[in-house]
């Protein structure tokens, strides 16, 4: 069968950066960083003390009171960077067959405030169960989609995917096939993140995967420098219309970039660590560019995973040094984890949205926080350090990697009539 052809056609993000898709863009391409001693909890006794949490964000302004209080707050993003993308797609969900607009969403871990704020309250108690009535459709990872579709009466597919960091670039291949397979005409997609807690940021130092800068928290997510000591915790979310192409040319949308290939690979190595010659990253990658029929020349950028820990960036530079070869040198490469931090199931999202936008405005986001090379990476690579470059692109890809050896990875391309 034919394939039919996928666009984006709205986008939608609330981030450490900015709170809406303009500010998201405009601070990625000025390389500011989000990144900030943590003020939504006491931090005294945690290992790491900050984190590129989201800012001026009134959950009870946006919702009111009573609702917000229904809602974890991967939840509130999710919503909140919903109506962004809904409104600039220029959606009238009244013209439109609801029965076929879906919704697939991506969330690594899903309400986890909700659940340690539960658990804490059980355990302060006598023994006796008294928990809030909302505490189980607050906490599940699959109730974001469940409530964007309510909210706008929406029949279509509608689940969530869950595969560590990589669970929102999961979420926009499914979407992808869903579209592409004629099944549906639009896919809400997209992933939100909120796990800069108590639970959150000392589970991850426990694991010693989160950098301890505390001295300097702007610069503290170092993606490819020498002197990387982990990832920045980041909390957000991104969303992306996608749309069958003659489902939106015939309403008149506006069209960002298409969408063509996803790949898809585990590493089958361990549960955090990735496969030290990045064999996943490479088969992945592989995988993406095989989908969408293209060679490895055809690529003009790539939005790395590049979380700022020592063996993941290694790698990652490793697998695209072996698959892209002498291709490898003309492309640019720059992870702007280093400016949001890491937002784990959302990264994929605002990832996606960063390549999507380079491939629009023919700018590539630099890798901030560059200070020293490190010798054990290819110095050939262009890794965008510092400073936003200009170039054409035609065609960018996006990683994401994911603890149990989860790997995605999507293309998009300029739209051609």
């Amino acid at each position: 069968m034919e394939f039919k052809r996928v666009v984006v056609t709205g986008l939608g993000a609330l981030t450490p950066i900015g709170n809406n898709v303009p500010d998201y863009w405009d601070s990625l391409i000025k390389g500011v960083s989000g990144a900030d001693i943590i003020k939504s909890f006491d931090i005294s006794k945690f290992k790491t003390k900050f984190a590129c949490e989201v800012k001026n964000f009134d959950a009870d302004g946006y919702l009111g009171r009573k609702e917000a209080r229904k809602l974890d707050p991967f939840v509130q993003y999710a919503l909140f960077a919903t109506d962004e993308a809904v409104l600039d797609a220029g959606l009238d969900f009244d013209k439109l067959d609801t029965n076929r607009i879906g919704v697939i969403w991506g969330s690594g871990i899903g309400g986890l405030k909700t659940f340690m704020d539960e658990v804490i309250n059980f355990a302060k108690g006598d023994g006796t169960p008294r928990f809030n009535p909302f505490f189980i459709p607050k906490m599940i990872a699959d109730i974001a989609p469940g409530h964007i579709s309510i909210k706008y009466g929406l029949r279509g597919p509608n689940f969530s995917t869950v595969s560590a960091c990589a669970s929102s670039t999961n979420a926009l291949i499914d979407a992808f096939n869903y579209l592409r397979l004629g099944i549906s005409d639009i896919i809400i997609s997209g992933g939100s993140e909120a796990i800069i807690n108590e639970a959150g940021m000392g589970g991850f130092n426990a694991m010693h995967a989160l950098s301890t800068r505390n001295d300097d928290p702007a610069t503290a997510s170092r993606p490819f420098d020498k002197d990387r000591d982990g990832f920045v915790a980041g909390e957000g979310a991104g969303t992306i219309i996608l749309e069958e192409l003659e489902h939106a040319k015939a309403r008149g949308a506006k069209i960002y970039a298409e969408i063509i290939g996803g790949g898809m690979s585990a590493d089958a190595n361990h549960i955090t660590a990735p496969h030290p010659e990045g064999l996943g990253a490479r088969l992945v990658m592989t995988n993406a560019l095989r989908d969408a029929g293209l060679k490895t020349s055809d690529i003009d950028y790539i939005n790395v995973h590049g979380t700022s820990t020592p063996l993941g960036d290694m790698s990652e530079t490793k697998a695209i040094v072996t698959l892209f070869g002498e291709d490898a040198y003309k492309l640019n490469i720059s992870s702007t984890k280093s400016m949001t931090g890491h937002l784990l199931g959302a990264a994929g999202a605002i990832e996606a949205i960063a390549a999507i936008l380079a491939v629009k405005n023919n700018i590539i986001p630099p890798t901030i926080n560059h200070f020293t090379d490190d010798p054990d990476l290819d110095p050939k690579l262009n890794f965008t350090f510092n400073k936003a470059q200009e170039r054409e692109v035609t065609t960018a890809q996006s990683n994401t990697f994911g603890f149990g050896g989860h790997n995605a990875s999507v293309i998009f391309t300029k739209y051609l009539a």
